[in-house]
Protein backbone atom coordinates (compact mmCIF):
# COMPACT_ATOMS: atom_id res chain seq x y z
CA UNK A 1 0.00 0.00 0.00
CA UNK A 2 1.36 3.16 -0.90
CA UNK A 3 2.12 5.73 1.99
CA UNK A 4 -0.53 8.18 1.03
CA UNK A 5 -3.36 5.53 1.44
CA UNK A 6 -2.14 4.22 4.70
CA UNK A 7 -1.77 7.90 5.73
CA UNK A 8 -5.35 8.42 4.82
CA UNK A 9 -6.49 4.57 6.51
CA UNK A 10 -5.06 6.05 9.80
CA UNK A 11 -6.33 9.13 9.99
CA UNK A 12 -10.12 7.42 9.09
CA UNK A 13 -9.12 4.54 11.69
CA UNK A 14 -8.59 8.26 14.27
CA UNK A 15 -11.65 9.41 13.50
CA UNK A 16 -13.21 6.77 14.28
CA UNK A 17 -11.94 6.09 17.47
CA UNK A 18 -12.19 9.47 18.89
CA UNK A 19 -15.98 9.78 17.65
CA UNK A 20 -17.01 6.48 18.66
CA UNK A 21 -18.67 6.30 22.25
CA UNK A 22 -17.61 2.50 22.10
CA UNK A 23 -15.63 0.47 20.31
CA UNK A 24 -14.93 -2.78 20.82
CA UNK A 25 -11.43 -5.02 19.42
CA UNK A 26 -12.24 -8.72 18.65
CA UNK A 27 -9.69 -11.27 17.43
CA UNK A 28 -12.16 -13.43 14.77
CA UNK A 29 -9.75 -16.23 14.17
CA UNK A 30 -11.56 -19.20 12.97
CA UNK A 31 -14.77 -17.31 12.34
CA UNK A 32 -15.87 -18.55 8.25
CA UNK A 33 -16.89 -16.17 5.57
CA UNK A 34 -20.49 -17.13 6.47
CA UNK A 35 -20.26 -16.37 10.31
CA UNK A 36 -18.33 -13.02 9.57
CA UNK A 37 -20.73 -12.15 7.23
CA UNK A 38 -23.34 -12.70 9.81
CA UNK A 39 -21.67 -10.26 12.24
CA UNK A 40 -21.39 -7.78 9.93
CA UNK A 41 -25.27 -7.71 9.45
CA UNK A 42 -26.07 -8.22 13.19
CA UNK A 43 -24.19 -5.02 13.51
CA UNK A 44 -25.31 -3.05 10.35
CA UNK A 45 -29.14 -3.82 12.07
CA UNK A 46 -27.96 -1.97 14.82
CA UNK A 47 -26.66 1.26 13.51
CA UNK A 48 -22.58 -0.17 13.92
CA UNK A 49 -19.67 -0.66 12.14
CA UNK A 50 -17.46 -3.60 12.46
CA UNK A 51 -14.33 -3.35 10.50
CA UNK A 52 -11.42 -5.58 10.12
CA UNK A 53 -8.02 -2.58 10.67
CA UNK A 54 -4.06 -3.27 10.54
CA UNK A 55 -3.35 -3.73 13.94
CA UNK A 56 0.14 -1.29 12.58
CA UNK A 57 -2.22 1.44 11.68
CA UNK A 58 -4.65 0.95 14.69
CA UNK A 59 -1.10 1.69 16.18
CA UNK A 60 0.03 4.82 14.44
CA UNK A 61 -4.16 6.23 15.40
CA UNK A 62 -3.91 5.03 19.06
CA UNK A 63 -0.68 6.92 19.61
CA UNK A 64 -1.90 10.16 17.89
CA UNK A 65 -5.20 9.82 20.26
CA UNK A 66 -3.40 9.10 23.22
CA UNK A 67 -4.18 5.50 23.69
CA UNK A 68 -1.24 3.76 24.19
CA UNK A 69 -2.47 1.02 26.78
CA UNK A 70 -4.38 0.18 23.40
CA UNK A 71 -1.42 -1.00 22.28
CA UNK A 72 -0.56 -4.45 23.90
CA UNK A 73 -3.56 -5.87 22.36
CA UNK A 74 -2.97 -5.11 18.58
CA UNK A 75 -1.62 -8.08 17.65
CA UNK A 76 -2.86 -11.16 15.82
CA UNK A 77 -6.37 -10.37 13.95
CA UNK A 78 -8.01 -7.81 14.87
CA UNK A 79 -11.56 -6.20 13.64
CA UNK A 80 -12.80 -3.43 15.34
CA UNK A 81 -16.46 -2.87 16.40
CA UNK A 82 -17.70 0.96 16.27
CA UNK A 83 -20.50 2.50 18.01
CA UNK A 84 -21.39 6.25 17.18
CA UNK A 85 -24.42 6.16 19.54
CA UNK A 86 -25.34 3.85 21.91
CA UNK A 87 -21.85 2.57 24.04
CA UNK A 88 -23.44 -0.52 25.26
CA UNK A 89 -24.54 -2.22 21.64
CA UNK A 90 -21.68 -3.60 20.57
CA UNK A 91 -20.80 -5.13 23.78
CA UNK A 92 -24.13 -6.77 23.61
CA UNK A 93 -24.02 -7.87 19.69
CA UNK A 94 -20.64 -9.51 20.14
CA UNK A 95 -21.22 -11.38 23.12
CA UNK A 96 -24.50 -12.59 22.17
CA UNK A 97 -22.95 -13.95 19.09
CA UNK A 98 -19.94 -15.57 20.90
CA UNK A 99 -22.36 -17.39 22.85
CA UNK A 100 -22.73 -19.46 19.60
CA UNK A 101 -19.15 -18.41 17.97
CA UNK A 102 -16.51 -19.52 20.97
CA UNK A 103 -13.94 -18.67 17.91
CA UNK A 104 -14.45 -14.86 18.22
CA UNK A 105 -12.76 -13.38 21.44
CA UNK A 106 -12.65 -10.00 22.63
CA UNK A 107 -9.41 -8.49 23.01
CA UNK A 108 -10.47 -4.97 24.54
CA UNK A 109 -12.72 -2.11 24.78
CA UNK A 110 -13.01 1.74 24.28
CA UNK A 111 -15.33 3.36 26.17
CA UNK A 112 -15.58 7.06 25.57
CA UNK A 113 -11.81 7.21 25.00
CA UNK A 114 -10.61 4.70 27.93
CA UNK A 115 -9.48 1.25 27.56
CA UNK A 116 -11.30 -1.03 29.17
CA UNK A 117 -10.29 -5.25 29.51
CA UNK A 118 -12.41 -7.75 28.14
CA UNK A 119 -14.37 -8.45 31.49
CA UNK A 120 -15.47 -4.92 31.29
CA UNK A 121 -16.67 -5.47 27.85
CA UNK A 122 -18.76 -8.76 29.38
CA UNK A 123 -20.14 -6.07 32.14
CA UNK A 124 -21.22 -3.97 29.88
CA UNK A 125 -22.92 -6.08 27.53
CA UNK A 126 -25.22 -6.99 30.85
CA UNK A 127 -26.10 -3.50 31.26
CA UNK A 128 -29.85 -3.56 31.31
CA UNK A 129 -31.10 -1.02 27.72
CA UNK A 130 -30.87 2.39 27.94
CA UNK A 131 -34.68 2.39 28.34
CA UNK A 132 -34.84 0.16 31.19
CA UNK A 133 -32.06 2.50 33.03
CA UNK A 134 -33.93 5.58 32.34
CA UNK A 135 -37.52 3.89 33.40
CA UNK A 136 -35.65 2.54 36.54
CA UNK A 137 -34.12 6.36 37.37
CA UNK A 138 -37.57 7.96 37.06
CA UNK A 139 -39.55 5.49 39.12
CA UNK A 140 -36.78 6.15 41.64
CA UNK A 141 -37.64 9.61 41.58
CA UNK A 142 -41.31 8.98 41.22
CA UNK A 143 -41.39 7.11 44.32
CA UNK A 144 -40.95 9.61 47.12
CA UNK A 145 -43.54 12.01 45.27
CA UNK A 146 -46.05 9.61 45.17
CA UNK A 147 -45.48 8.58 48.91
CA UNK A 148 -45.70 12.40 49.45
CA UNK A 149 -49.08 12.53 47.70
CA UNK A 150 -49.87 9.55 49.85
CA UNK A 151 -49.48 11.24 53.15
CA UNK A 152 -50.71 14.68 51.83
CA UNK A 153 -54.38 13.09 51.08
CA UNK A 154 -54.28 10.84 54.54
CA UNK A 155 -54.72 13.54 56.14
CA UNK A 156 -58.07 14.91 54.77
CA UNK A 157 -59.25 11.82 54.24
CA UNK A 158 -59.16 10.97 58.22
CA UNK A 159 -60.71 14.57 58.56
CA UNK A 160 -63.80 12.76 56.80
CA UNK A 161 -63.56 10.01 58.84
CA UNK A 162 -63.40 11.73 62.02
CA UNK A 163 -66.16 14.09 61.38
CA UNK A 164 -68.68 11.04 59.65
CA UNK A 165 -67.59 9.18 63.08
CA UNK A 166 -68.80 12.44 65.03
CA UNK A 167 -72.28 12.69 62.84
CA UNK A 168 -73.24 8.91 62.96
CA UNK A 169 -72.82 9.39 66.98
CA UNK A 170 -74.70 13.00 67.28
CA UNK A 171 -77.22 10.85 65.21
CA UNK A 172 -77.42 7.83 67.89
CA UNK A 173 -77.61 10.53 70.56
CA UNK A 174 -80.62 12.24 69.09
Amino acid sequence: MARPEKEAIVAELKEKLEQSKAAILTDYRGLNVAAMTELRRLMREQGLEYRVVKNTLTRFAAQELGLDDLEPYLEGPTAIAFSFEDPVAPAKVIMDFAKEHKQLEVKAGLLRGKVIQPEGVKELADLPPREVLLAQVLGGLQAPIAGLVGVLNGAPRNLVYVLEAIRKQKEEAS
